[in-house]
Formats: C-alpha cells, sequence, structure tokens
C-alpha cells in the first residue's frame, strides 16, 4: 500500500461545551473546516490535541465518524488509534475504517512495560484485522513505550499494512537510521513541533501537528519552502513560529490550542479534567505571540 499522505498533516483539537462539557460536535465541523480553508493536505482526529484518552467509548466514535464526515475526503483523514488492549484497539480501528478513514495511526500504550514481541503482535493482531494503512506511531512522552528505529522497522517488514511512521521522540537521528534500515521505502513524519525544520530537511514527508489550530499558513509556508529547495526562506519561516510551537510543546497541546483559540475568538471550551485551562501567564505570552504572527 502506498501513502497519500504528505505535507502538513493536521490535528484538531475536540472541542466541549462550555456549558456542560460535552462534546461538542457542531464546533469540531467547524473547526475542521477552517483547518481545510487553511490548506492543510490531511486531517488527523483523535491525536495527544484530540484528548482521544479522556473520550468515552461513545464520544471517541462520534468524534470519529464527523471527523470523517466533515472532512469529506477533501483531503486524507488517518484516525488516531490508542488503547491498553488489543481487543479494544482493534475495535477502533475497524470502526475508522467503517466510518471512511484513510489510515489509522497507532500508539501502543501501556500500564506494564511490553516487549518487542508483544509490541508486534499488537501491530500484527490490528494489521490483520483492517484493509486500510497503518502509520505506526512513536511517542513514548504520552505512551510510556520508546520503539528502537530496529522495531519499527522489522514491524515494517512484518506487518503489510504498516506503511509509514510517525516520529515524535524529538530525535533526529532516530529518523536517520529509520531510512537507513528501511532503504528510505518507508515514509517517516516528523512528530516533534520544534525539529520541524530538520526533520524535513532529513527528508520526512510531512509533518504532523496541533500548530495549524492557531496558524496555518506559517506550517505549510516551511513546506512549501522546503519542497522548493528554498532553505534560506525556510528558515526565515520556521523561526518565526518557533515560539508558538515551543509554547504548545511546553503547556500541552490541547490547552495551549483551547486557550489560544479562545484569543482567536474561536471558542472550543477547555480541556477536559485532570487538565486545566492555560495559565494566566502563559496565555499572556500566547497572545503577545499570537499578535506578532499576525502583525
Amino acid at each position: 500500500m502506498s501513502t497519500q499522505f504528505h505535507g502538513i498533516i493536521a490535528y484538531p483539537i475536540t472541542p466541549f461545551s462550555s456549558r456542560d462539557g460535552s462534546v461538542d460536535l457542531a464546533t469540531l465541523e467547524k473547526l475542521i473546516d477552517r483547518l481545510l480553508a487553511g490548506g492543510v493536505h490531511a486531517i488527523a482526529p483523535l491525536g495527544s490535541a484530540g484528548e482521544s484518552a479522556y473520550l468515552s467509548d461513545e464520544e471517541w466514535e462520534a468524534v470519529a465518524s464527523t471527523s470523517i464526515k466533515a472532512v469529506e475526503k477533501r483531503v486524507p483523514t488517518v484516525v488516531g488509534i490508542s488503547d491498553l488492549t488489543t481487543e479494544n484497539a482493534i475495535r477502533k480501528a475497524r470502526f475508522a475504517e467503517r466510518a471512511g478513514a484513510d489510515a489509522v495511526m497507532v500508539l501502543p500504550v501501556s500500564y506494564w512495560k511490553l516487549n518487542d514481541e508483544e509490541i508486534v503482535l499488537h501491530y500484527a493482531a490490528i494489521g490483520n484485522a483492517i484493509g486500510i494503512p497503518i502509520m505506526l506511531y512513536n511517542n513514548p512522552a504520552t505512551s510510556g513505550i520508546d520503539m528502537s528505529p530496529a522495531l519499527i522497522a522489522r514491524i515494517c517488514r512484518e506487518v503489510d499494512n504498516v506503511t509509514m511512521v510517525k516520529e515524535s521522540t524529538g530525535d533526529i537521528q532516530r529518523m536517520h537510521r529509520l531510512s537507513q534500515l528501511t532503504d528510505g521505502a518507508v515514509p517517516f513524519y516528523n512528530g516533534s513541533n520544534p525539529l520541524a525544520l530538520a526533520a524535513l530537511a532529513a527528508g520526512a514527508t510531512g509533518w504532523c501537528t496541533a500548530a495549524p489550530n492557531l496558524n496555518a499558513a506559517l506550517p505549510i509556508a516551511l513546506y512549501d519552502a522546503m519542497r522548493k529547495g528554498d532553505l534560506e526562506s525556510a528558515r526565515t519561516v520556521f523561526y518565526k513560529q518557533l515560539p508558538l510551537l515551543q509554547l504548545i510543546v511546553k503547556s500541552g497541546l490541547p490547552t495551549t490550542v483551547k486557550a489560544g483559540l479562545r484569543l482567536l475568538d474561536f471558542d472550543a471550551g477547555s480541556p477536559r479534567a485532570p487538565l486545566q485551562p492555560l495559565s494566566a501567564d502563559a496565555t499572556k505570552e500566547l497572545s503577545a505571540i499570537l499578535s506578532a504572527l499576525s502583525a
């Protein structure tokens, strides 16, 4: 299976009602329309920015199906899948496939430490259960599991529909090593915001990011400049947005993005407890950054 994914893959947050905290599907549709109008190349609901870990099964399914319908095949959609059990991960992956997702992004999570064989079997079971591509997602900061380049390459060899990799450790050498181990045949995507310039320079096929919720133009400009080989323009546009990227990572994706959307007069509610709204000091810093980007 060849990947359809490239460029800026935007992660919409999951809006919650300011009235009762329920999932706000109408606002989610508006947010996805806003992202698509901004020119992003793909939509990835239910990632870390989408607070998928804090949703009930019914909420998760509603967000997945609403997102896919809102995109309307205008760009590819990759739905985030993470669950403590393989059984529930398979159930979610099958639901996403039936709903029309173009791919799923699988992040293994664990209470007990998983060994390599258990991780391989997890991906193999999900791969055998669905017919759409899988993006392997390595993010030890949120999952507690760190997959080595050698293990990732093995999974790509042994599970036919694991056809792409999102690497979020922030270690550019892992991307180089993965490329070596797969002879450059497996596209990789950057998941570390402050590493975007280096990752694209290293050959990343795209950049998975929540930043377009607040400013889509700058990530797209960076990607376009790199495709043209215009490193000077790429550096300029990257360093312009770097303060925003750093704050998003420092203060947390859903927390920062929801505060930023409110500053931009788009109310997506607050993050779900135990997450808390952005602090007053950080909100002031975010406001200054967004003002500078719009100047």
